[in-house]
């Protein structure tokens, strides 16, 4: 059969790369197994090895050489026989960690400090000592940092020495990330956050009573918007709509015992904006009830006071899912009091978190099949393209596009920009739109 018959399976391609390795970091997602078996099996059917470390860079930054690693313990490897009917399973079957060695590295001259690039030094002496030829990173915003780190770390090493080139596979529930329009696993845990949020209007209709549900969501607003969307909320807030009247700002003490000004939401604005909504409700439609989406992320907006005592994560994140802090009872609680001072009527809020259950949530047929163009999209950047340093990307449908870390990464600060919904872009407005109308 000819090579150009639209039957002909992708032709072999020859490779210097004899084994590959493939790891997932941070959060899980709906979909990640679709990603690792794909870009496993497109591996294999080239003859060559995949192994997939388990729990991201936890035992590789730790890695020493008087104790090797340990198949079953450390890595596993990913076979025919092992990848059987896995793609639409959920979970990560390597399993992940937040570990991240490139923590101590913020700036291009760290670089050149032995101490601060020593985990990722044992990262690389564990991988060479796998035989790792090169590395499929699958992860978020921090994950994509130290990829780029990793890679940025090989580019010092003497002349001659072995290069593990790394290809980066976008994942993120949050859908906030520059260089792709929409990650895998967002669109299931909308789904799934949005049959939440209906059931919740059944309980708040049967007892004339309203719902805050706090979303995942930590820096954007994509996932709070999307499951209110489709979840039929009466309201969405997220931190792209904390301007205006409702921004503000405090002075709080600074990291040298100065003060700084800190930019906040005016708390107060806010829950008159939620109370407005559910008097309008009320008063033009009739309806007493309600549930109220707010994306996780306003958390780092409160007021001093309320997180002064949270503490930050390895990638210097707020704890947002601290039991110290609950964004969504605060909103409840004010909006509940100023309901009552405006009508002298009392009005039951409850407060619920989302979004931790929709994390590994069975994935639906859409990013089953991005997830799978991913996948595919690692094996073809690293052996039909070359690549080294790209992040695998889709336009349009499923056309796959490599993005170059630079220009995901500012090569200065080392550091990647949040994707915020545009507010007044179309997606924004489609909210506007569908959720309870209040004239300001």
């Amino acid at each position: 059969m000819s090579s150009t018959s639209p039957l002909s399976a992708p032709p072999r391609v020859e490779t210097p790369i004899r084994r590959v390795a493939i790891l997932f970091a941070g959060g899980p997602a709906p979909a990640a197994n679709a990603v690792i078996s794909t870009a496993a099996a497109s591996f294999l059917r080239n003859e060559i090895e995949v192994i997939g470390i388990l729990y991201g860079y936890s035992h590789l930054e730790q890695y020493d050489p008087q104790h090797p690693l340990r198949e079953g313990e450390h890595y596993v490897r990913l076979t025919p026989t092992f990848l059987r009917r896995t793609r639409n399973t959920q979970g990560v079957m390597i399993g992940t960690s937040r570990a991240n060695p490139g923590k101590q590295i913020q700036h291009p001259d760290h670089f050149h400090d032995p101490q601060r690039t020593a985990p990722l030094r044992r990262v690389y002496e564990a991988l060479c000592s796998l035989g790792a030829d090169a590395l499929v990173s699958i992860g978020g915003d921090d994950t994509l940092k130290t990829a780029n780190k990793f890679k940025r770390f090989q580019d010092q090493l003497p002349q001659g020495a072995k290069r593990i080139p790394v290809v980066h596979v976008p994942k993120t529930i949050d859908n906030d990330y520059h260089g792709i329009d929409f990650t895998f696993g967002y669109f299931t845990a909308v789904e799934f956050l949005a049959s939440e949020i209906r059931n919740l209007i059944y309980d708040a209709e049967a007892t004339q009573s309203y719902f805050i549900a706090e979303t995942m969501g930590r820096s954007a607003g994509w996932l709070a918007y999307g499951a209110a969307i489709a979840g039929e909320a009466s309201l969405v807030i997220s931190v792209e709509d904390i301007s205006g009247r409702y921004e503000t700002t405090e002075e709080v003490p600074g990291p040298d015992g100065t003060t700084i000004r800190r930019r906040i939401m005016h708390l107060e604005n806010v829950v008159k904006r939620l109370v407005a909504t559910m008097r309008v409700r009320e008063d033009r439609e009739g309806k007493r009830f309600g549930v109220i989406v707010v994306a996780e992320g306003l958390t780092e907006l409160l007021p001093y006071r309320y997180i002064k005592n949270l503490g930050r994560d390895e990638h210097g994140h707020l704890r947002i899912s601290s039991s110290d802090i609950n964004l969504g009872r605060i909103l409840a609680t004010e909006a509940a009091a100023e309901y009552q001072r405006q009508t002298g009527r009392k009005k039951r809020v409850n407060a619920v978190q989302l979004g931790y259950e929709s994390r590994c949530a069975k994935p639906h047929a859409f990013d089953v099949m991005l997830g799978s163009q991913l996948g595919v999209g690692a094996y073809r950047a690293l052996v039909e393209e070359k690549r080294d340093g790209v992040m695998v990307s889709v336009v349009g449908q499923l056309e796959l596009i490599y993005v170059p870390f630079e220009e995901l990464v500012d090569p200065r600060t080392l550091v990647t920009r949040v994707r915020y919904i545009e507010p007044g872009s179309d997606f924004h407005r489609l909210a506007r739109f569908l959720e309870t109308y209040v004239n300001e």
